[in-house]
């Protein structure tokens, strides 16, 4: 059984390939854009090694047998688990906004860790939506998803979904953990993204090893942002809205703020995860409950030991007086 695969380069090189599930001395090969890009573009010649990933977080190290016509073959040499993606999956709904600006958004979210896009039109939404032109755009913006993972050596490639209506998004929002909608009017409450991200972690109580991924779903809204109607509708389909500070962040910025922001408390800059923290905070706050019973219990004999050798004390002064 083979698997069609996305090869990565430890050069930022990409190249479709069949990788076969187990090891085996047939080489795979691989054609196409790819293919030349490997060949021609990075010069990549017999006994060169590349990291290969099939796009679901499995990669190898392979080496290339040989290239003629177009033609690459490549022999996997050994398998290994991807080590660059994020303890959470979150997805990116972001509303289309002007411009060229959701290929940032999809470029830079792909670097930061996103695990796919979601585009929706919602109330506010400049851009005259057309079904036939943005059939184009997707397979664009699919591409620069692909160029964005390879260039971060990402162990998958981040989705981009069609365009959803906003009615369609309210609907899709049951299948994720939690759904963050970033509303600016939260922001100037003080109402932060980061006490959300902590209940969110706090709510982790399984062990972080072997348990799937919790997803998260994130909505950024157009330039006009949300408005009143939209935030009340998007809470009572299951979102929470948050705000991302108490400064005015332009819509290509929301997302990659939120990005970094859900990174950092999941562990990606570093630290034990999130889950492991709970444990380790429930553990904490159990074994000093122990310790303060414990000295309390000590503190209390420790008084009636004193009280009792003080009630003691004037009968054996007494006595000495009498003689």
């Amino acid at each position: 059984m083979e698997l069609e695969s996305i090869v990565e380069a430890s050069s930022e090189c990409s190249v479709t390939l069949s990788i076969p599930a187990r090891s085996t001395a047939r080489p795979s090969c691989c054609w196409g854009e790819d293919a030349r890009h490997l060949s021609t573009v990075m010069r990549a010649k017999a006994g060169d090694e590349f990291i290969a990933c099939d796009g679901s977080g499995r990669e190898c190290l392979a080496e290339i047998v040989n290239i003629e016509g177009g033609r690459v073959e490549a022999r996997v040499l050994r398998a290994r688990a991807s080590e660059a993606e994020m303890a959470w999956r979150v997805t990116v709904a972001q509303s289309l906004p002007k411009g060229d600006k959701l290929e940032t958004v999809i470029q830079k979210g792909t670097e930061a860790g996103a695990a796919a896009f979601l585009p929706f039109v919602s109330k506010r939404t400049v851009v005259q939506y057309d079904a036939r032109k943005e059939a184009k755009r997707l397979d664009r913006w699919r591409k620069i998803a692909k160029e964005a993972a390879e260039q971060a050596h990402r162990g998958i490639v981040p989705e981009v979904e069609e365009v959803a209506s906003w009615k369609g998004l309210l609907a899709r929002f049951g299948g994720f953990d939690r759904v963050l909608l970033c509303y600016e009017e939260e922001g100037r409450k003080g109402a932060g993204l980061r006490p959300e991200l902590e209940a969110f972690a706090s709510r982790l109580q399984r062990d972080a090893e072997g348990a799937p991924r919790p997803k998260l779903l994130v909505v950024v809204g157009p330039e006009g942002g949300f408005d009143e109607d939209e935030a009340r509708q998007a809470e009572a389909a299951g979102a929470v809205c948050v705000g991302l500070g108490r400064r005015i962040l332009r819509t290509e910025t929301a997302a990659l703020v939120a990005l970094a922001a859900i990174g950092y408390e999941s562990g990606e800059m570093g630290g034990s995860s999130p889950c492991l923290r709970w444990h380790f905070i429930r553990w904490a706050a159990r074994s000093t409950s122990t310790i303060r019973k414990r000295c309390g219990s000590f503190l209390k004999k420790k008084a009636m030991s004193r009280w009792t050798s003080s009630r003691a004390r004037p009968t054996c002064t007494s006595s000495i007086r009498a003689r």
